[in-house]
C-alpha cells in the first residue's frame, strides 16, 4: 500500500506544494510545529532515509537546501532547522522548520491542524522566494 506521502505526490491527497522536480517533492506540513514547516520527500518510496542511493541522498539534501533558503527569506526566523525523524510515516522525509530557539523543534509537542487559508498564504510567500 502506498504511503500517505506517495498519495500526496500522485495527487490523490491534496497538498500545499512548495516545489517539485523529477525526484523530489516539497509541501507544507498541515500539522506544523511552526509556520512554514515543510516536508521534503523523495518521490521514490523508501522507508529509511539512509537506505536511499547515495546520489539520491545527496540530491535530496541539495533540493532541501533550495527550499530552506526560500523559507528563510519568507518566514521570520533565526534559522531553518532540519530534522530527520521518520517514525510517523514509512517514507523518507526531511522536516524544514523555521526556528528561533531549539524548543521550536520539539516533536513531542501537541500539534494542531493549520488553517487552509493560512497555509495557502504561507505557500505563496515561500514560492515567491524560490
Amino acid at each position: 500500500m502506498a504511503s500517505i506521502f506517495t498519495r500526496i505526490i500522485q495527487g490523490e491527497i491534496p497538498s500545499f506544494k512548495i516545489a517539485e522536480n523529477d525526484n523530489f517533492f516539497a509541501f507544507l506540513d498541515v500539522f506544523p510545529l511552526a509556520e512554514g514547516h515543510t516536508l521534503v520527500v523523495p518521490k521514490m518510496e523508501v522507508d529509511d532515509i539512509h537506505d536511499l542511493d547515495p546520489e539520491l541522498y545527496k540530491n535530496l539534501f541539495s533540493f532541501s537546501q533550495t527550499v530552506a533558503t526560500a523559507i528563510k527569506k519568507s518566514i521570520p526566523c533565526r534559522k531553518v532547522g532540519v530534522a530527520v525523524v521518520g517514525l510517523e510515516v514509512p517514507h523518507a522525509h526531511i522536516h524544514l522548520i523555521p526556528i528561533n530557539n531549539v524548543g521550536d523543534m520539539n516533536f513531542s509537542r501537541e500539534k494542531s491542524k493549520a488553517d487552509d487559508a493560512r497555509l495557502a498564504d504561507v505557500r505563496s510567500r515561500i514560492i515567491a522566494a524560490l
